[in-house]
């Protein structure tokens, strides 16, 4: 790459946005890299008053910084991966992921230490269709209703009092030093997370050899394989945007293992899948190659849900 290139970094302008674009920023200048952020509203951003499952999908928030990419306004876009199709425009590809964070998921409210302790009827308030399913699956009684917004906007309206409880990205708020607002932390264990949940990816163009160059030398791989796992599983069922879908992939040592749900929308239903495997001297395949399988074998048992 040229010398005198100035590699320019689309993102979002929320804080969280913000804040993860610059922990890939800083990163790359400390590769020699000379970087500058290029701040760009979505359609995901723009749009406030449905879910994000009515106005189009998660998809939404990373289609302008794509455009961007392929106009060659930009050079990399960071992104949010629970935020990224698994199908990218052509042109297009992920050419680095930083180390996950934390991917568990924050109940935060002021009138319960637990979901399970909410008052009969209480208010949740959430735009993710997979934590609609799980709430309503864990507590059916409870008035799920349209929380849209960055994090500070969700947690102001939580503290006027317009919602009993919300749920948010553990990971989020510790990116955002706002991680003691949890009430309590709720592990993958208990409550899986969306797919993806917890990793920041670095989207190029696959033709430019400089940036992913630069990008490439910021990779994680144990987060690369997992994520990989994790959005083969995804593209396997091939859900619509309205479809509940959750899942994490972890490693250790030389072992991969998954578990997987995909729920009916009114949470009334769920079907789980987990396996573990050891990856190998290629994980950049058999990773993939196993979400995938486990997807496929998924699909029959739950296509009802997947095409709403």
């Amino acid at each position: 790459m040229p010398q005198n290139r100035i590699l320019r970094l689309g993102t979002r302008g929320s804080k969280l946005a913000l804040v993860q674009a610059n922990m890939v920023r800083d990163r790359l200048i400390a590769t020699g890299a000379v970087c500058e952020i290029v701040i760009l509203k979505t359609s995901g951003d723009r749009i406030q008053d449905r879910s994000l499952a009515d106005a189009g999908g998660k998809g939404l928030f990373v289609k302008e910084l794509e455009d961007a990419l392929l106009r060659e306004d930009i050079d990399l876009a960071v992104h949010s991966m629970k935020d990224v199709p698994t199908a990218l425009p052509p042109g297009l590809s992920l050419s680095a992921f930083l180390e996950r964070e934390d991917p568990s998921e924050a109940f935060i409210s002021h009138k319960a230490t637990s979901l399970a302790d909410l008052p009969k009827g209480a208010r949740l308030g959430t735009s993710s269709v997979r934590r609609h399913a799980q709430a309503k699956r864990a507590r059916p009684d409870l008035d799920v209703v349209l929380l849209r917004g960055n994090v500070d906007t969700r947690l102001k309206k939580l503290d006027d009092g317009e919602m009993d409880a919300i749920f948010l990205a553990l990971a989020g708020l510790k990116r955002l030093g706002l991680a003691s607002r949890a009430t309590r932390v709720l592990p993958p264990s208990a409550w899986l997370p969306s797919l993806g949940q917890g990793v920041v990816g670095i989207e190029i163009r696959e033709a430019d050899t400089g940036a992913r160059e630069h990008t490439g030398l910021l990779n994680h791989m144990p987060s690369e394989i997992a994520l990989a796992c994790e959005r083969a599983f995804q593209a396997a069922l091939d859900g619509s945007c309205r479809t509940p879908i959750a899942g994490l992939a972890t490693i250790e040592g030389d072992s991969l293992s998954f578990r997987g749900e995909v729920l009916a929308p009114d949470g009334s239903e769920a079907v789980t899948t987990e396996f573990t495997l050891a990856l190998g001297h290629n994980p950049r395949e058999s990773a993939p190659r196993a979400g995938r399988e486990a997807g496929e074998k998924l699909k029959p048992r739950v296509a009802q849900w997947l095409t709403l």
